[in-house]
């Protein structure tokens, strides 16, 4: 569990992600930053999220390059977490989050030695709320015209404890 972030910043967080199954990680890699769907695992957010994944995937290659990852999740809200990669081989830990679902996308089981967790522990992370609507009219207005939209940003931050 991530210590950084608050007691309210990680609730906060887990209510806006709760129903969200499918989430875009984003990694870097020499060429860019790449993107692509991961289910997120069905724990109690903590401060810290977890995926499956294969070591034969070019993810794994790139997070052992470079732990920096971004993950975006689109449902009620927009929201873009950010933090540290960590690939964990724990079969225990593979078994507690294990499904039938992961079983039938990754035509394997959990103790097969390919198989990994992939931990990101969460540092930050900026949302959206997609039902302020006049606030968000407001914020384009202002941006349209040039005018400063500082006193009606959309988003908010959520920050680190120092």
């Amino acid at each position: 569990m991530s210590n950084k972030m608050k007691k309210e910043e990680i609730e906060t967080l887990r209510e806006l992600i709760r129903d969200v199954d499918t989430a875009m990680l984003t990694t870097a890699t020499e060429e860019g930053l790449v993107s692509r769907p991961m289910k997120t695992q069905e724990v109690e957010f903590d401060g810290d999220l977890w995926f499956f994944t294969k070591k034969a995937t070019d993810k794994y290659e790139e997070i052992l390059h470079n732990q920096d990852v971004n993950v975006a999740y689109v449902g009620k809200s927009y929201v873009s977490v950010r933090g540290k990669a960590e690939i964990v081989e724990d079969t225990d830990k593979k078994k507690e989050y294990w499904s039938k679902v992961h079983e039938k996308i990754m035509q394997t089981s959990y103790d097969d030695p390919n198989v990994i967790l992939l931990k990101v522990n969460v540092e930050a992370a900026e949302y959206w709320e997609s039902g302020n609507l006049i606030k968000k009219i407001a914020y384009y207005y202002k941006r349209v015209t040039g005018q400063d939209s500082k006193s009606t940003d959309i988003n908010e931050t959520l920050e680190l404890n120092d």
